[in-house]
């Protein structure tokens, strides 16, 4: 298990963990970061990434990404 950050540009991954504080894991849950969901890392740039998750293009801060675990 790591970080969402560690992934591979353009690999498949299986969300395992979501950390954080209840009010953060319900804001990655509304942007539809699941447990048991997949996720593919686009682009990483300077410490904020881009994934693609249910279907939809979402950036999130380097932070946010810490906390979900693949």
């Amino acid at each position: 298990m790591m970080p969402l950050t560690f992934a591979s540009p353009g690999e498949q991954n299986i969300i395992k963990k979501i950390g954080g504080k209840p009010e953060v894991k319900k804001h990655l849950e509304n942007l539809g970061f699941v447990v048991g969901g997949n996720v593919i890392l686009i682009n990483n740039l300077d410490g904020n990434i881009i994934v693609n998750v249910k279907e939809s293009r979402v950036a999130i801060s380097g932070e946010m990404a810490q906390k979900i675990f693949i």
